[in-house]
């Protein structure tokens, strides 16, 4: 006779386990990627061509998405940017409509992600500390 095993049946149905990515997680991705096909693809404003969509963050209800993006370039290229991607938001968000087949459609927000910046400050501190141990080594 067979016993029934809960943890089976649920895996089976992929319900459960704690590998299983959140449902916002996916979407967030599926929209990352729709999003930066289309600034590569079909956005034709010239502020949008040196734009890279970096990740996106999905509420848990689905209701908002926030979007991060960087821009090759100083800052007046990222807010220019961030003008653009603002008039291109309707037609981004209909094209997520239609491509994700989702019941409703995240509203989107975008916002310039500055790690790119804070990493190369954080790698030059870290340079700094390496040369400052290493004169103490040779001047003991």
């Amino acid at each position: 006779m067979k016993t029934w095993d809960p943890k089976k049946t649920l895996d089976s149905l992929g319900v459960g386990g704690k590998n299983e990515q959140k449902r916002s997680s996916r979407v967030a991705e599926a929209i990352r990627n729709e999003l930066a096909i289309l600034v590569v693809s079909k956005v034709q404003d010239p502020r949008l061509h040196n734009l890279s969509i970096s990740r996106v963050e999905v509420n848990d209800d689905l209701s908002l998405a926030q979007v991060f993006f960087t821009v090759l370039g100083e800052g007046k290229e990222a807010r220019e940017a961030e003008k653009g991607l603002h008039r291109a938001k309707g037609f981004m968000r209909s094209h997520i409509a239609r491509t994700l087949n989702l019941r409703f459609t995240p509203e989107l927000q975008f916002r310039y992600d500055d790690v790119v910046e804070k990493v190369a400050e954080l790698e030059e501190i870290f340079q700094e500390i390496a040369h400052e141990r290493e004169s103490r080594k040779d001047n003991p």
